[in-house]
């Protein structure tokens, strides 16, 4: 029996992810953040499928590159976070946050995580139980923060702890070996860090894609999900931090490890 949906990755740039959703059954076919129109449209016609929306978590540059090309070619909707309307050219669908949409004719809920981006969003399709996650949430890691606050992107995570913990995530970039190394130095006792560090390197040794994740290995391992974690906090040799305040100083160091 034929799946009903399923995603293709496409590695893009020197570390982007591109996503590739297909409804088998209604014979639709979203494309999530492509930093490039050539690498998708190798894959389409190599499957012999139309485009008919391009998704987008953001505005940065290498997830949105291939908007224009595609859309031209393939007639595709471009949908997109209408708090950056102003940064992506040519959104015809706007989504805030809490909106229902359907991607590649799945039901989707809109998750608004500033943080990264003041607008960006993330794409829930709970009875799959897919997130597409952008560049808020990576493996074992988080998205620097470039115009939200701390704040900001503490809480956008948090938002994650109220999902399926058997959702996969599809983050934007292949992060993970160097996230692992980070986790390792602050949380070097996670018993499920160390299991999760032998999936990730079997994955890179095999020169496979170490994401999806699965948001339960996240919150195990993952240290910005772990903030009222007292191994970690104890790490910075201070009197106890927890919640907003290790996070923002997990994320300080993060920048220049």
């Amino acid at each position: 029996m034929e799946n009903i949906f399923e995603i293709v990755t496409i590695k893009s740039l020197s570390d982007n992810y591109i996503w590739l959703l297909r409804n088998n059954v209604k014979n639709l076919t979203a494309v999530i953040d492509p930093s490039d129109d050539k690498d998708v449209n190798e894959v389409l016609l190599l499957k012999n499928w139309h485009l008919n929306q391009i998704v987008n978590t953001h505005h940065h540059f290498d997830h949105t590159n291939g908007n224009l090309k595609l859309k031209n070619k393939w007639k595709a909707e471009l949908i997109g976070p209408e708090e950056e309307k102003d940064k992506i050219k040519n959104i015809d669908s706007y989504v805030s946050d809490g909106d229902k949409i359907e991607i590649a004719g799945l039901d989707a809920l809109i998750i608004h995580t500033p943080g990264h981006t003041l607008g960006h969003v993330m794409y829930y399709l709970k009875n799959e139980k897919i997130l597409f996650a952008g560049d808020t949430i990576f493996s074992l890691g988080c998205g620097r923060v470039f115009e939200g606050t701390m704040h900001d992107m503490f809480y956008s995570l948090n938002k994650l702890k109220e999902l399926d913990p058997k959702t996969l995530i599809y983050c934007g970039h292949e992060y993970t070996e160097n996230n692992l190394k980070f986790a390792l130095e602050v949380n070097p006792n996670n018993k499920n860090l160390k299991t999760f560090s032998k999936k990730v390197y079997k994955l890179i040794d095999a020169g496979k894609p170490t994401v999806p994740s699965l948001l339960e290995d996240e919150l195990e391992c993952n240290p910005f999900l772990q903030t009222e974690n007292d191994e970690i906090s104890n790490y910075f040799d201070k009197d106890k931090l927890e919640g907003l305040e290790l996070f923002s100083k997990l994320r300080e160091l993060k920048d220049k490890f």
